[in-house]
């Protein structure tokens, strides 16, 4: 055996202090945690690749914006809870721009950030209709969504879509839907973890099978356009960001400005609610909010009751970047194709020492290179492989946390910097020699 980068007593001694009994089931949080105070203590520099934080600076235009707003005063005064109406009217022409479909002004409520968007939609979902109770989720997925859902006691359901492309991705639908339970039906596209983009003919399928069963469907587009297999097209022509609102009117969009522009930090995003379902009658939503229909009550009910609004001058950025990218001047999506191209770089070293894609295709397409996507490695389960990982100065969570069945880890390429590829091969190679494949 040779030495690893970092000593396993290290390793090991800190995962038990942190009181981590499973590493299987470590979150993103505990994962960061140990390797940080790893690479203090070794002195070792760690290749972080368990967290999904953008690694590039956040958008000028939409900087500028929010200091003007912020200089000439903005700060002292409290937002409309429906939102800025500027943001509003940009917010409907992006997704015009680049998702080809029609939503007014009025159905796109700023929040901040998609996870404030995704708590209060879950929360207008679920008491929508009473015997409607549980939400279903089409993992793998973000984790903290199911968090948020065990907060508010709402009961959830999953599956993992791996074995359910295409084809066979409607009948398992239907095997939740029919129960009658189901009162929306949560997914990424692209997706957290795996990167997998649902193709067109199965968003058809989610959207006729939510209008059959008059559920509704939250599409997470955190990572928004950023399928670089296709080309995006100028803005207001196609091909468009694939999206079930061309097949259903039971749809919420969640648009985050964390990932396409860079502004996590600002904790912004819009939530597009579709026209028919902004101004849907529901009977229970109108007894318990004083008559309210599905928008009203999204915003003036639960969106106040969390925060009275969404930051102020953050709105100024989110409208002044969705109005730079609809009108051409700026690419966003030409700033972030950098993950692409690392993604590239790290799945070639992997694959090259013995690692495979878990999540390697789209049906017959190979997945795409993007933010994030699966390793595994044979004979090792997801909790073996990130904890021998460690011990090579090298941190990523195990795809059990996002709702997998899959034995795998998911790689985050944000933090990626290019004197590490090298480095990465160099502990790769020791790794591989450590943990040599036994062939049947």
């Amino acid at each position: 055996m040779r030495p690893t980068p970092i000593q396993k007593e290290l390793v090991d001694g800190l995962i038990a202090e942190f009181g981590i009994q499973d590493f299987a089931k470590a979150t993103i949080r505990e994962v960061k945690l140990v390797a940080s105070v790893a690479e203090k203590k070794s002195g070792v520099e760690f290749v972080k690749m368990e967290m999904g934080i953008p690694g590039l600076p956040a958008a000028k235009v939409g900087v500028d914006a929010q200091v003007k707003a912020l200089q000439e005063g903005i700060a002292h005064s409290y937002p409309n809870i429906q939102g800025m109406p500027e943001l509003k009217k940009e917010a409907s022409r992006f997704v015009k721009a680049f998702i080809g479909i029609d939503i007014s002004s009025e159905g796109c409520v700023p929040v901040s950030g998609s996870m404030q968007g995704t708590f209060a939609s879950f929360l207008t979902c679920s008491q929508a209709d009473s015997r409607k109770d549980t939400v279903l989720f089409i993992d793998p997925g973000f984790p903290v969504q199911k968090m948020q859902l065990q907060v508010m006691g709402v009961k959830y359901q999953t599956f993992d879509v791996y074995d359910y492309r295409g084809d066979k991705l409607g009948e398992k639908l239907e095997s939740y839907l029919k129960n009658g339970n189901i009162c929306a039906i949560v997914y990424s596209n692209p997706n957290n973890p795996s990167w997998i983009c649902l193709r067109e003919e199965e968003l058809a399928t989610i959207g006729r099978l939510a209008t059959q069963y008059d559920t509704i469907v939250m599409e997470d587009l955190a990572y928004f356009a950023m399928d670089f297999r296709k080309e995006l097209s100028k803005p207001f022509e196609p091909p468009y960001q694939a999206t079930v609102a061309r097949y259903t009117d039971n749809y919420i969009l969640l648009i985050s400005g964390s990932k396409a522009f860079s502004y996590a930090g600002e904790r912004i995003g819009v939530t597009c609610i579709s026209d028919k379902l902004f101004h849907r009658h529901y009977s229970d939503l109108a007894a318990r909010y004083e008559g309210l229909d599905f928008g009203p009550v999204f915003s003036t009910r639960m969106l106040y009751a969390l925060s009275s609004g969404t930051s102020h001058s953050a709105q100024y950025a989110m409208a002044a970047m969705m109005k730079a990218a609809s009108d051409g001047t700026y690419d966003f999506r030409k700033d972030v194709g950098v993950y692409g191209e690392r993604a590239a770089k790290l799945k070639e070293i992997f694959c090259r020492h013995g690692f495979h894609i878990v999540y390697d295709k789209d049906l017959d397409e190979p997945i795409a290179d993007g933010f994030y996507f699966t390793i595994g490695y044979p004979g090792m389960t997801s909790g073996e492989l990130a904890h021998e990982l460690m011990y090579y100065g090298v941190s990523a969570i195990c795809l059990i946390t996002t709702g997998s069945h899959q034995e795998g880890l998911r790689v985050c390429t944000s933090f990626i910097e290019d004197h590490q590829y090298k480095e990465l091969d160099e502990r790769m190679t020791v790794f591989k020699e450590n943990n040599p494949v036994i062939l049947a």
